[in-house]
């Protein structure tokens, strides 16, 4: 399936590749992005991040392309036995033009179709997030580690 994952009206959730790092340091290393996630990253944590959760066997983050271009990326593992996480981290001038409602509604139709639910943690200054959560009937189960837990269930 050449890398791909998922397609949105907009967006390709494939793969990373090596060339992505070029997109990826940008994003992660800017501290207004990163401000709810941890501290801004180097070139070298960058490049260890991709290597441990982008190019692996087993990634758990795919690349978020628009336009032949990585704007941003997705996270998208198992969570517990009956769930996947999801998140995104989507790049200045992308933000605020629906990409992130697009990538939660195309991981919520692939986690339906495995009859699993999908779970979206998030620090409690994340309005933008928790709106999403709520405009798509997650539930909020709780707080684990200063991330509130929403969960939209399958059955």
């Amino acid at each position: 399936m050449n890398g791909e994952l998922l397609k949105t009206r907009r967006l390709i959730i494939r793969r990373f590749r090596e060339e992505d790092l070029n997109d990826l340091y940008p994003l992660l290393s800017d501290p207004v992005i990163m401000k709810y996630l941890e501290p801004a990253y180097s070139p070298e944590k960058t490049e260890q991040f991709l290597l441990r959760h982008g190019l692996c066997a087993k990634p758990d983050i795919f690349a978020a392309e628009y336009g032949n271009r990585m704007i941003g990326y997705v996270i998208y593992h198992p969570y517990d036995e009956t769930a996947y996480e999801a998140g995104w981290v989507i790049g200045k001038g992308f933000q605020g033009r629906g990409f992130a409602q697009e990538i939660t509604e195309a991981l919520l139709n692939d986690a339906r179709m495995k009859h699993m639910d999908l779970v979206i943690e998030c620090v409690p200054e994340q309005s933008a997030t928790i709106h999403i959560a709520e405009k798509y009937d997650f539930h909020c189960e709780g707080e684990s580690g200063g991330c509130l837990i929403f969960r939209h269930t399958a059955r």
